[in-house]
């Protein structure tokens, strides 16, 4: 028999509740009050004390109650669980406000009570909004940790994320960055080694895997990875300049998943981690050209025909429903050729492309020139003349230099006898502070020459 079946008698006596004076049992379990307030058990034992006589003084002496408490429930004619009445807050005409800008700033309430106080005229304290907040707080954290797979519509969304892996060329330890971009409909995917994970890279295995499946998503889905996202404006995040020109030059909306919720592009990382656990182990590779030959192989021949654990059905049969409704890219140039870039030439006579640099005729020092890639080239322009074609260099902190375009060339041409000014001119000119190396190439080339 349980504490709630016991009750005692005027003499002291044990009693059960199930016999006749069961007036008498008072309730000593904690389970009978809500809130500091009596429960049922305590209503009945103030209500069958009175029918046998007693006062409310001796009531509330024997059960522990204040008199006022014995009085209010023998008012009441039959039990009533206590409810709070609840109040208009201000913070309630907020409410909706505050579960869409909460997600925003990652769930600070101190930010969404600086924000009401500025821009919304609320008067209310930090506390109330630390109230509200923290259930919807809650409530994102289980969404976190509940997996729920958002299928999308053919041709509507493709997801995009970077993978790293460790391996050797040649014997010697290399890092190779992979960009995987993975169809959200049909889990086809392409994927592409590089030595680093710079802007460049990331536009040109985007135009490669749209060549691939033969056009594009409506839709592009991002973790904040820092070619595509630079910082924020406010709380909002600030895309790339030159990602967001790509982005409209190609027509597709960049998304991006909220803080902490990666997992969001969850059907992207799963392309990620099984190429890891499929194509990385066990292999060699010569150079990164012999890494990318191998994983196009691997795509065409695995990763493609394999039956995929979520839709069972292998990538490629399940491409065909979805090659349709991709906007098709073949006939619209690479952005990477159509944009133009702008560079004032340096007092060294050295334009500045993708961190390296590249020489210019040298009458053209502090003028403005337009740079554009076409091929394997840049093709460099001043008025809408070519004045300067160089292929493009590998790597970084190159140097492409024609001597056609120096001074002493120049000197060694009765024509060209008084375009000395030119460089008297750039005296005034903001220079770009080069490494000492750069200068030592230069004077190395103009020997030979």
């Amino acid at each position: 028999m349980g504490t709630e079946d016991i009750g005692v008698e005027g003499n002291g006596k044990p009693v059960d509740v199930g016999v006749a004076k069961a007036v008498d049992t008072v309730t000593v379990s904690s389970v009978d009050t809500e809130d500091g307030v009596i429960g049922q058990g305590q209503w009945e034992a103030i209500h069958g004390r009175q029918a046998q006589g007693q006062s409310i003084s001796a009531i509330a002496r024997d059960l522990d109650l204040d008199r006022k408490t014995v009085r209010a429930a023998l008012r009441q004619k039959t039990w009533q669980r206590y409810s709070r009445v609840a109040r208009p807050r201000e913070i309630d005409a907020h409410l909706d406000w505050l579960r869409q800008r909460a997600p925003e700033v990652n769930y600070s309430a101190r930010i969404l009570h600086q924000e009401l106080t500025r821009e919304r005229g609320f008067t209310g304290c930090y506390e109330s909004v630390k109230v509200v907040v923290r259930p919807l707080r809650a409530e994102a954290s289980a969404a976190g940790l509940t997996q729920h797979r958002f299928e999308t519509m053919p041709g509507e969304q493709a997801q995009v994320d970077w993978g790293q892996w460790k391996v050797r060329f040649s014997g010697a330890a290399a890092v190779v960055h992979v960009l995987v971009m993975t169809l959200g409909y049909s889990r086809r995917a392409y994927c592409e080694g590089f030595l680093n994970e710079r802007i460049g890279n990331v536009l040109a295995a985007h135009e490669h895997a749209f060549a691939h499946f033969g056009g594009r998503c409506e839709t592009l889905l991002y973790d904040r990875m820092r070619t595509v996202v630079i910082g924020t404006e406010g709380e909002r995040p600030r895309l790339n300049a030159t990602f967001q020109a790509f982005a409209q030059y190609w027509g597709f909306t960049p998304r991006l998943c909220r803080p902490y919720r990666a997992k969001t592009k969850g059907k992207v990382e799963s392309g990620v981690k099984y190429l890891k656990r499929n194509f990385a182990p066990g292999r060699t590779f010569r150079d990164l050209e012999d890494f990318n030959e191998q994983l196009a192989a691997w795509q065409a021949d695995i990763a493609d025909l394999r039956v995929h654990g979520t839709t069972h059905q292998r990538p490629i049969d399940r491409f065909a429903q979805e090659a349709a409704a991709l906007v098709p890219t073949s006939n619209q140039p690479s952005f990477l050729e159509a944009m133009v870039r702008e560079r004032v030439v340096a007092e060294d006579w050295l334009v500045s492309i993708d961190a390296n640099r590249y020489s210019v005729p040298y009458t053209l020092i502090g003028k403005t020139v337009q740079v554009i890639r076409e091929g394997c080239q840049w093709v460099i322009r001043h008025r809408g003349q070519i004045v300067a074609t160089h292929e493009i260099a590998p790597g970084r902190a190159q140097l492409r230099m024609d001597m056609a375009h120096s001074p002493m060339a120049a000197r060694q041409s009765k024509a060209d006898i008084g375009t000395r000014g030119n460089v008297e001119l750039a005296g005034n000119i903001d220079v770009e502070v080069r490494d000492l190396v750069v200068y030592e190439q230069i004077a190395e080339l103009m020997e030979v020459s």
